[in-house]
Order: structure tokens, then C-alpha cells, then sequence
């Protein structure tokens, strides 16, 4: 006897194969972006929501949840869109004009 494979259908979450996980209302606000705010800012759902006029707060919730239950997916989004930019970063560095014109960092 096979196992019976369920696919679970999270609400207000849209997943498609080879894509990252998205909001069904919005579809350019990824899963990724929301737990970004959650994990690194150490927003709640209530502040994104807050900050994010467009979201409602069962969509947040559902992004974290989604989240919850694939953290890999999303931290492996996070780190592979992290090292992107860096990329991007060291391609092109700032203009020395631009880095004379920066106010000196206060420690």
C-alpha cells in the first residue's frame, strides 16, 4: 500500500514548483521578505502588518506559518538572495566621490 501524499494548502499562500513561496493577493511579496522583517528586524506579525499597509494580518500570520513549517526553503531563499546582492556589492563598488561624500560613521 502507498502512503498517501497530502499537499497542504496554506491560505493566502501561493507555491509554485521551482518558485519561491508568494502571497496570493500580492503576488511580488514573498514568503522570504515578510520573515525577513520577522528574523532579522525581530518584527512581531503585528508590526509588519503595521509597516506594510497593503498586508493583512492573517496574511503575515500565514507567511510565518508557512515559514514554521519550511524553515530550510526560506532561510536557503534568504541566504542565496543574501549572497546575490553581495555579489552584486563587490561588481560594483561605490564611487570614491560618493564614498568622500559619506558622513564618517560615529562609533
Amino acid at each position: 500500500v502507498l502512503p498517501m501524499v497530502l499537499e497542504l494548502k496554506y491560505p493566502h499562500i501561493a507555491k509554485h514548483p521551482d518558485a519561491p513561496a508568494c502571497l496570493e493577493r500580492h503576488p511580488r511579496t514573498r514568503v522570504g521578505m515578510i520573515v525577513a522583517d520577522y528574523l532579522y528586524r525581530g518584527w512581531s506579525a503585528e508590526e509588519i502588518a503595521r509597516q506594510y499597509r497593503y498586508l493583512s494580518l492573517a496574511e503575515v500570520h500565514a507567511a510565518l506559518t508557512y515559514y514554521f513549517d519550511h524553515p530550510e526553503e526560506i532561510e536557503n531563499e534568504l541566504l542565496v538572495e543574501d549572497r546575490e546582492v553581495e555579489a552584486w556589492r563587490q561588481a560594483h563598488p561605490t564611487a570614491p566621490l560618493l564614498l568622500r561624500l559619506k558622513p564618517p560613521a560615529h562609533h
